[in-house]
């Protein structure tokens, strides 16, 4: 929602703009310039990446309107998942969760966490993780490593969206420089026998393809790539809580300090303190601005994409 406010601010304070000195927002009405600038990215964008990209820039833009994105609550369901599963596996050793990380929807595991269940990358990320703990015969080094080689590949999957719109943004104001070009083509091509004031207003229409093309690039496709590469880091920080809380049980520390590892990756605007974090996994604590309406029932940004 946040995007479409900013969207409208700079659209308003350009016609604002222009209206104070002296134009008339008529004049920079031209449907042809913008159907040359706006449908040529958008064909050169769709020519330039795969279908699954383009289905992910979808997603990704919805998940932006709909303000699906981790928040505080939802980084501390997910420590205290983590938290619960570590444990268990202290308690019971390794072999109590084979069956439910082949259950399909993480079993046990995830009972109480729909939210996170929901999210089928992080749960299938989890599972893995946990998978290899339990067949496997890494040291913390291979784990730790293997992870990271993971993380990667994710960082760079879900950025792509991100990338592609970036990438349309910066061609948008070569496209209205062509918008332009067009336009003084048909004006050259109809000045024998044009008096002045029609000349003008043609060299004016084609100016108004370049300026279409800036403001569109600047103004709403790049800060719409940042806000798309912002969603996604919130994203990958979900999963690199994973990593670091089971990197450290590997290492052998206990259940409670593998969670203070992973609680110090988060930023300082969702992470909650040590306190409030201790008192939740005693199971102690309130929850902190729960979520109401349809937000309540929502899963993070990653679950947008579970059926990608």
């Amino acid at each position: 929602m946040i995007q479409i406010i900013g969207s409208v601010v700079v659209l308003a304070c350009v016609a604002l703009g222009f209206v104070i000195e002296g134009g008339k927002l008529l004049a920079l009405w031209h449907p042809a310039e913008f159907i040359i600038i706006v449908g040529a990215a958008l064909g050169a964008f769709v020519t330039s990446n795969p279908i699954k990209v383009l289905k992910a820039t979808i997603a990704d833009l919805v998940a932006l309107v709909r303000q699906e994105r981790y928040e505080h609550d939802d980084y501390v369901s997910l420590l205290k998942l983590l938290y619960d599963i570590l444990v268990k596996i202290r308690k019971e050793g390794l072999m109590a969760i084979e069956s439910d990380i082949d259950s399909p929807n993480g079993g046990q595991l995830f009972k109480k966490y729909p939210q996170i269940a929901q999210d089928h990358h992080l749960r299938q990320f989890i599972t893995d993780s946990l998978r290899l703990m339990v067949t496997g015969n890494l040291d913390p080094h291979e784990f730790e490593s293997l992870l990271d080689e993971e993380l990667e590949t994710f960082h760079q999957e879900i950025h792509e969206p991100s990338h592609a719109v970036q990438r349309l943004a910066d061609s948008l104001p070569g496209f209205g420089i062509v918008a332009a070009v067009l336009g003084i083509v048909n004006t050259m091509a109809s000045i024998q026998g044009a008096d002045t004031s029609t000349i003008g207003a043609r060299v004016a229409s084609a100016l108004v393809g370049t300026f279409l093309g800036i403001l569109v690039s600047y103004g709403f496709a790049g800060p719409l790539a940042a806000a798309m590469a912002h969603a996604a880091n919130d994203e990958a920080k979900a999963f690199e809580l994973v990593k670091m809380a089971l990197v450290a049980n590997v290492r052998g520390y206990v259940p409670a300090m593998a969670i203070e590892f992973s609680r110090k990756l988060l930023f300082s605007d969702v992470r909650p303190s040590f306190a409030d974090l201790e008192a939740q996994l005693k199971g102690k604590g309130k929850p902190s601005a729960a979520k109401t309406g349809a937000a309540a029932s929502a899963a993070p940004a990653g679950a947008a994409k579970a059926s990608g």
